[in-house]
């Protein structure tokens, strides 16, 4: 397979040295891998910090700056980032009203955050978690006891950070990002497997007529695999599985997010947009905010994932709330 890159080995540090060359605004510790705020927290601010394996790009260090995170601790490629980092990047942020940590569901990373908040606590920082659990895909899969945490990861790190960013306390941030997560429900189809640097090679083998219903974002098995379908065909079977597990009703006012997972034409993700639109609409339910694009990735993959958070009205308002990141930016 070929890829833009000089060793497997030194990918994540030429990416880390990439991101504080393209973006000033940030602050890149190369050293203990964090990526921060460069114009820090603000005193009596929430800190919000997330982070996981690489791969996924651009989460999480895509989304550090206003009205989202105050740090991004990235691992290695589909490897969790180890506490040390998670504390570093704590004691680098912590405003003084405490730390949120936005944890999605996998294993490594459920471990390695909670021994961070136990050394955070030791110095003297109060942590909170927020775990994000949204696929509906599969329960108990690879790597995760309980489901996996995907898409609904930005929606939290979004409202949750808009939260912080108005002076809320670390209790009622922390409320926030359950009730998004809560509120969230994704699923995933991929239609080719991704190469990692090391292995440069497809992680599983899909055939050239076949897709996988439910795959994880490191290419973990889905619920089965079956004939390609049309666009239309793949958006029903996802979004049964969702409102299934999480049902909308005509008035509803959901937060929509068709990702794509690295390989996918951004053309293809607005068909599969438009196909949502309309099997929503047939329902009398109208989405009331957006996003389209690559926001949770997993390397090469291509496919898509569909993820719908039943919004309320204050979750809308802090959806709406300035934000100014890399990869998400409006009204700042």
């Amino acid at each position: 397979m070929k890829k833009l890159i000089n060793a497997p080995e030194a990918v994540l540090d030429e990416a880390l040295a990439g991101i504080a060359a393209a973006h000033p605004e940030l602050k890149v510790d190369a050293q203990n891998k964090v990526i921060a705020r460069a114009d820090g927290t603000r005193t009596g601010k929430v800190a919000l910090i997330s982070g996981g394996g690489s791969g996924h790009e651009p989460l999480h260090g895509g989304f550090v700056g206003l009205g989202m995170l105050d740090a991004a601790c990235p691992g290695e490629v589909f490897t969790s980032p180890v506490p040390g980092q998670m504390l570093t990047a704590a004691k680098a942020v912590d405003g003084g009203s405490g730390v949120l940590f936005i944890v999605k569901n996998y294993t490594g990373d459920v471990l390695n955050f909670q021994m961070a908040a136990e050394l955070a606590a030791e110095e003297g920082i109060t942590v909170e978690t927020v775990l994000v659990d949204d696929d509906v895909a599969v329960q108990d899969s690879t790597w995760t006891a309980g489901r996996r945490g995907t898409g609904a990861t930005v929606f939290v790190e979004k409202i949750a950070g808009a939260l912080a960013e108005k002076g809320a306390d670390l209790a009622a941030v922390a409320e926030m990002g359950k009730r998004v997560n809560a509120a969230s429900r994704s699923f995933a189809v991929a239609l080719t497997a991704c190469t990692t640097p090391a292995s440069g090679k497809p992680g599983f083998d899909l055939p050239e007529d076949e897709m996988e219903v439910g795959v994880g974002i490191h290419g973990e098995p889905g619920r089965r695999r079956e004939k390609l379908r049309s666009a239309k065909e793949i958006v029903t079977i996802a979004l049964d599985a969702i409102l299934a597990d999480q049902p909308l009703a005509a008035g509803d006012e959901p937060v929509v997010l068709v990702n794509g997972l690295g390989g996918t034409p951004l053309i293809e993700l607005y068909v599969v947009f438009n196909e949502v639109a309309a099997a929503l609409a047939d329902k009398g339910v109208v989405i009331a905010r957006s996003l389209v694009g690559n926001y949770v990735t997993s390397l090469d993959m291509a496919g898509v994932s569909i993820t719908v958070c039943k919004a309320d009205a204050d979750m809308l308002s802090l959806w709406d709330a300035p934000v100014d990141t890399p990869a998400l930016r409006w009204g700042a």
